[in-house]
C-alpha cells in the first residue's frame, strides 16, 4: 500500500502551481475545471512520482496555519544533501519566504529546515 496523493485547497491556484514548479521541480498536469461547481485543480508530480493535488473552489474558507492544531501540518521534501537543504532554504529566504526554523539537526537526527511557503503551507526541507 502507498499514499496515492495528498490534496490541499489554495486561494491562488496558479500561484501555488508556480511555487511548487519553481522550488520543488513539480510537473503540473492539465487543469481540471468543473464548471458546475467552479472547482479547479492541478495534480503536481514530483521527480520520485509523489503527487500533490492543489485545489480551488469558491466558498472554501482558508484557515490560519500559523499555530499548532490537529490535522494537516506540513509537507516534507527530501532534497538529497545538507548542502541542498541549505541552498534551497536560502533561495526561499532570499525570495521573501519566512524560514520558521533551521537549517538544523533535530533531536531525532534529521537535518532540516522549515519554511512557510505559498498559502502559508509549512514546508519541511530535509536531506
Amino acid at each position: 500500500m502507498r499514499i496515492e496523493h495528498i490534496a490541499v485547497y489554495v486561494s491562488d491556484l496558479e500561484g501555488a502551481k508556480a511555487f511548487f514548479e519553481k522550488y520543488f521541480s513539480a510537473s503540473a498536469g492539465q487543469l481540471y475545471h468543473n464548471p458546475k461547481t467552479d472547482f479547479r485543480s492541478y495534480f503536481l508530480t514530483f521527480e520520485d512520482g509523489a503527487r500533490l493535488e492543489i485545489m480551488q473552489k469558491p466558498g472554501v474558507d482558508m484557515i490560519d496555519n500559523s499555530s499548532a492544531h490537529t490535522g494537516y501540518i506540513h509537507t516534507a521534501f527530501s532534497v538529497g544533501s545538507r548542502e541542498a537543504v541549505d541552498a534551497l532554504t536560502e533561495r526561499l529566504r532570499a525570495d521573501g519566504f519566512k524560514v520558521a526554523s533551521g537549517p538544523r539537526t533535530t533531536g531525532d537526527g534529521y537535518y532540516e529546515s522549515a519554511v512557510v511557503g505559498c498559502e502559508n503551507i509549512l514546508i519541511e526541507i530535509t536531506v
